[in-house]
């Protein structure tokens, strides 16, 4: 069995508030996109330990801190799973403010429930993903929710982007998250953002935004250029996924992408376009 762990963009990033805890409160709106990993497994040679084999794009670290791992030794402590051979196909860039590794993860979760049986509801995947990382309960959903607390608790939404074209760019440039909530100030926004996305696409532009932002494009201009790029080819809106760095651009459904366009506007960055659903 495969499955097809997704990546997901943020449609407005407030910063809120500082918590008690050192983590920060925010909301946002997260969004599933059909940009995918390739996540299989099958179980190992008798008396070989669990291993994971990664192709595709490079990862950052050592593969045994891999958040796919770590959620096969999670359930391991409550369930009797055998050791297993993990493949990955790594599509979604690492490090880009789109969630592959969580949805890697909770996808993980997902499959280890399937194919042995385990009988976990969605409630209980949700609260096993948890443990692994704030936003991979959103990946047991995997449809588009309102976001608040540390982004783990969710409430419904009726947007839809269904039929806009997306455009995305992951620069080379590397931001941590740990850098990105360093540099920014929390502050509560003027108008909630349930309210702005109720709004016509062409009129978040100068609407809803992603605090990491400021912060983000002063210690790294060339992903400002990246986003203003995205308005001079046509975006009705552009803005940096999470705290970055790609970028993506919501284009009119009849926006037809010029191939060499694209490459002469990003030279040796990373691009995907879809329709979304």
């Amino acid at each position: 069995m495969i499955y097809f762990p997704n990546a997901k963009i943020n449609i407005g990033l407030n910063i809120v508030a500082k918590r008690p805890d050192g983590y920060h409160d925010i909301e946002t709106v997260f969004y599933p996109i059909p940009l995918e990993d390739a996540l299989e497994f099958s179980v190992q040679q008798e008396g070989a330990a669990t291993s994971l084999t990664v192709t595709g794009l490079q990862i950052d670290g050592n593969l045994d801190d891999n958040l796919i791992i770590k959620a096969y030794r999670l359930l391991k402590e409550k369930y009797a799973l055998p050791e297993l051979d993990i493949r990955l196909r790594k599509n979604i860039p690492f490090g880009a403010g789109l969630g592959g590794g969580s949805a890697d993860a909770s996808f993980m979760l997902m499959l280890l429930n399937e194919e042995f049986h385990l009988g976990m509801s969605e409630s209980e995947l949700m609260a096993e993903s948890a443990k692994i990382g704030s936003d991979c309960p959103f990946f047991i959903k995997n449809k588009p929710v309102f976001a608040t607390g540390r982004g783990n608790v969710f409430h419904t939404t009726s947007l839809s982007l269904a039929g806009w074209r997306l455009l995305l760019v992951k620069p080379s440039d590397k931001v941590s998250t740990k850098e990105a909530y360093a540099l920014c100030r929390p502050q509560r926004p003027t108008l909630p953002l349930t309210e702005l996305v109720r709004q016509p696409v062409s009129e978040w532009k100068n609407q809803i935004c992603n605090d990491f932002e400021q912060s983000v494009f002063e210690s790294h201009p060339h992903i400002r250029e990246v986003k203003m790029k995205m308005y001079e080819l046509g975006a009705q809106y552009a803005s940096m996924s999470g705290s970055g760095s790609s970028v993506f651009g919501l284009f009119d459904k009849n926006f037809v992408f010029d191939k060499e366009v694209l490459k002469q506007s990003f030279k040796n960055e990373y691009l995907f376009s879809a329709t979304l659903d």
